[in-house]
This record gives structure tokens, C-alpha cells and sequence, in this order.
């Protein structure tokens, strides 16, 4: 395993090349997520029916532009969030394995469940800001406009407007949502994956490599998709809205369910997916692979401290 600091560089860069494959399915669920918000059933609108119908519809109104809205901030929040959750995921679970274990190599389902909670709260709380610009552009739309629609230039833009009119509180709007978020999908992601490739290595005589990394890791991701997508819903909604429409986490589900039905909070599930799969399988697979260079370039620079 690399060091903290080169398992944080693994996965930031495994993080971006797959947000870039993956942002068009993205923006595509952060609409349908939006469409129809507090508005009864029979009465909401259907701009968006699905995954491919929405890159269509949006590609040929907005163009590729349309459909890659977002993505600096994208990168940004990618390499904060998983750098977080790659570097941080091992170290604490070896940590607790150790103090409670007495074995550090020992693997438990409640200490992985929480060092993947925890890593992946704090690395959304750590790019929380980035998230809430990112889902402000994706959702503007000059051609099919849902929910509140907030005009921004790029990114730095919409940084700088949040901060002027509502200061440092304003850029973290909505982060209780997005650490509840990613901490449900943070805290099975990781042991999933790795339970899927232990158990494939046990069961199925798989072989380590890039067949083992891809199964595993299509487990994780549907597991991860199944487990995040209301309290996704919900922080969608949060860092879209305008004023104060919902107080809270529970305030916006509440209204939600009560105004468009219980399904409401899946809006948006099928793109999901399409993006979560793709992206976990490409994440998973590509920190595998960084984490070797990683490692080979942590030996060449730092061999005296690896050695100790």
C-alpha cells in the first residue's frame, strides 16, 4: 500500500479520468432530480425521461458545452473527495484494526463500514463548496430550465457571487446532506469492493488483475448506487435551492415525499447508475494501477522511510 499522501494522489487521479467518461449522465440526473421539485403528481414536467434521452436532449440544444457544464469543479471536488476517502480508508482501518483487533491485517465489516463513512465524510465536507457550484451549473439550462436557476460564468464565478451575497456559511449550504451522503455511499463502496474481490478470489479462482478489479468493483458500484441515491436526492435539492425553501436535511425530505410521493426521492436513479457504475468500476480499477506507480515512485524518492 502507498504512503497516505501517495494512496491521495491514486485516487484523485483515478477520481478525474472517470468523472470525465461519466459527467454527461451527471448532469442528466441532477435534472431529473430537480424536474417536478415540490409540485404534485399530473402536474410535473417530463423534460428529462431517462439517461440517454437527456444526453440527447441536452446535447442538441446546448451542445457539448450543455452536457460538460461543471466539470472543472468537478475535478476539483473528485480529487478532494476520493483523494480523501483512498488515502485516508486504509490507514484508519489498519489504525482500528490494531487498537481493537490487535492485528492490524484483520479484517472487520464494522471497522470498514466506518473508516469508509468516515473518509468519505470528510472528504465531502472538504469539497462541499465545489459539489454546490458544480449542481448549480449542471442544472442551468437556457434551453429547458428545472428548478432554481442560477446564471454563473464558470466556476470561480459562482464561488465568488455565493461568497459576496452569503459569505462562508453560503458555500457550505447543503454539506450536512452531502456528508450524510457520501457516508452512506463511502461506508459500503470500499468494504463492498473489497469483500467482492476477496470472495471472488476465494470462490471463483480469479486471479489478481485488471478481470478481478472490474467485477469487484461493478458490485461495489451497484451496491453504492442502491444505498446513495435519496440522501442524493435530497442534497440536489439543497444546493439548487434558492433562499431558504428547505431548513434542513429532513425538512426537504419531508417535503418532498409529502408533496410528490415517496418515489420522488429515486428521481433520477437510471442516469445515476449509469454514471455510478462506469465511475466506480473506472475509479476503483484506475487507483489499483495509479497506486502501483505510486508505490514505484514512493521507493525510488522516499526509500529510506518505506524500509523502516
Amino acid at each position: 500500500m502507498s504512503t497516505t499522501v501517495g494512496a491521495f494522489v491514486a485516487g484523485g487521479i483515478a477520481a478525474c479520468g472517470a468523472v470525465t467518461a461519466t459527467h454527461p449522465f451527471e448532469t442528466v440526473k441532477i435534472r431529473m432530480q430537480l424536474q417536478g421539485e415540490l409540485q404534485s403528481k399530473g402536474h410535473q414536467p417530463h423534460h428529462y425521461r431517462g439517461a440517454l434521452h437527456g444526453v440527447g436532449v441536452i446535447c442538441k440544444h446546448e451542445g457539448i458545452r450543455g452536457i460538460y457544464r461543471g466539470l472543472g469543479c468537478a475535478y476539483v471536488y473528485q480529487v478532494l473527495l476520493n483523494g480523501c476517502r483512498l488515502g485516508f480508508y486504509e490507514p484508519m482501518r489498519q489504525n482500528l484494526a490494531g487498537l481493537f483487533l490487535k492485528n492490524r491485517d484483520a479484517q472487520n465489516l464494522a471497522i470498514n463500514m466506518f473508516c469508509g463513512a468516515s473518509s468519505g465524510m470528510i472528504g465531502a465536507a472538504a469539497g462541499s463548496p465545489f459539489f454546490l457550484v458544480k449542481t448549480r451549473l449542471q442544472s442551468y439550462s437556457p434551453f429547458r430550465p428545472v428548478g432554481t436557476q442560477h446564471q454563473y460564468r464558470n466556476a470561480w464565478d459562482g464561488l465568488s457571487k455565493i461568497y459576496r451575497t452569503e459569505g462562508v456559511r453560503g458555500l457550505y449550504r447543503g454539506v450536512g446532506a452531502a456528508m450524510i451522503r457520501t457516508g452512506f455511499g463511502s461506508s459500503v463502496q470500499l468494504p463492498t469492493y473489497f469483500l467482492a474481490k476477496r470472495r471472488l478470489v476465494r470462490h471463483a479462482g480469479m486471479e489478481e488483475g485488471p478481470a478481478l478489479h472490474l467485477a469487484s468493483s461493478t458490485a461495489s458500484g451497484f451496491v453504492v448506487c442502491c444505498v446513495m441515491h435519496p440522501p442524493d436526492t435530497i442534497m440536489s435539492r439543497m444546493y439548487n435551492q434558492n433562499g431558504n425553501l428547505y431548513k434542513g436535511v429532513f425538512d426537504c425530505l419531508g417535503k418532498t415525499i409529502r408533496t410528490e410521493g415517496f418515489f420522488a426521492i429515486y428521481k433520477g436513479f437510471l442516469p445515476h447508475l449509469a454514471r455510478i457504475l462506469p465511475h466506480t468500476i473506472l475509479t476503483l480499477s484506475l487507483a489499483e494501477q495509479t497506486n502501483k506507480l505510486m508505490r514505484k515512485l514512493e521507493y525510488r524518492l522516499l526509500p529510506l522511510v518505506l524500509k523502516e
